[in-house]
């Protein structure tokens, strides 16, 4: 027994070590992606002075409120806020029903050079949009939708991302329940609505996460095309506001911007807290695929 006991204890005490370690590079990587947010909510509370201090402090001498209700009032957020969520509403709507029926069309679908326009969608994701903005710009200018919403919401209504997502997902559901829903009288909408969606329902709700993430975040197109309050979304006016108070008294008023910043992840927040368990349901199937 004793032999045994010494024969068994060196794998345990490894395996123990491994656990250990494997803790500890969770909690460093974890540290690591969470202390700018951690940076941004302390910096937001500061003041000006605290924040061009030569020492950094890690937590404020007095909690400066204040900074919310100035970022507040110094630009329309709730103009800019609104206009983000409609672009991004339209963008999410728009591209997971294209997205759910080109990938059915791509897993289920049988038509000529199949695979070949597949890879042309492939490739749309290795090109960035700095490469195809210009051609996209002068499209959008003969429509004459500069500096409106149309403009902002059509040359993001495609996601290769997303069909690609959702095409791997709809080649893993087994063919018999495609059988079976159209023994139930079920056409190809109705099954995709009734049969692939539900079975497929945490790949959807995350790729579509993920599109409204992106579309709130978005810069590049949104600071070219808009060009008035009326059209300008929440990432375009932060950097208006930055460049409203730079250079004023020496400072950037660091800590306000901070604080619009703060107030401009809100809802991606909410909407990744809440939905967090679908998108560790979807990358997790998709990395099993």
């Amino acid at each position: 027994m004793e032999a045994k006991k010494r024969l068994v204890s060196p794998d345990a005490r490894r395996a123990r070590i491994m656990r250990w370690l494997q803790t500890l590079g969770a909690v460093l990587v974890t540290l690591i992606m969470v202390f700018p947010l951690y940076w941004m909510l302390v910096t937001s509370l500061k003041t000006e002075a605290e924040v061009l201090t030569l020492t950094p402090t890690f937590w404020p001498e007095s909690l400066q409120w204040s900074n919310y209700v100035f970022a507040w009032n110094s630009v329309d957020f709730l103009r800019f806020m609104f206009n983000t969520l409609y672009v991004t509403f339209w963008n999410l709507l728009i591209q997971t029903v294209v997205g759910v029926l080109a990938a059915y069309g791509f897993a289920r679908g049988r038509f000529p050079c199949k695979n070949l326009l597949f890879l042309l969608v492939l490739s749309a994701m290795m090109i960035p949009s700095q490469v195809t903005f210009i051609p996209i710009y002068v499209m959008i200018a003969n429509l004459g939708w500069v500096d409106t919403f149309a403009g902002l919401i059509l040359p993001g209504t495609v996601s290769a991302y997303m069909i690609f997502m959702l095409r791997n997902n709809f080649m893993s559901v087994d063919q018999s329940y495609l059988d079976a829903g159209r023994v139930d009288g079920l056409g190809i909408l109705g099954t995709i609505w009734y049969v692939l969606i539900p079975m497929c329902r945490a790949s959807v709700i995350t790729t579509s996460l993920v599109s409204f993430i992106n579309g709130w975040n978005n810069y590049f197109w949104p600071k070219i095309l808009s060009k008035s309050d009326e059209t300008r979304l929440i990432s375009v006016a932060l950097v208006k506001m930055k460049n409203m108070w730079e250079g004023l008294a020496g400072s950037g008023f660091y800590n306000t911007v901070m604080a619009g910043v703060a107030i401009s992840i809100i809802p991606v927040v909410l909407v990744f807290a809440f939905n967090q368990k679908y998108m560790l349901k979807g990358y997790s199937k998709n990395a099993m695929k």
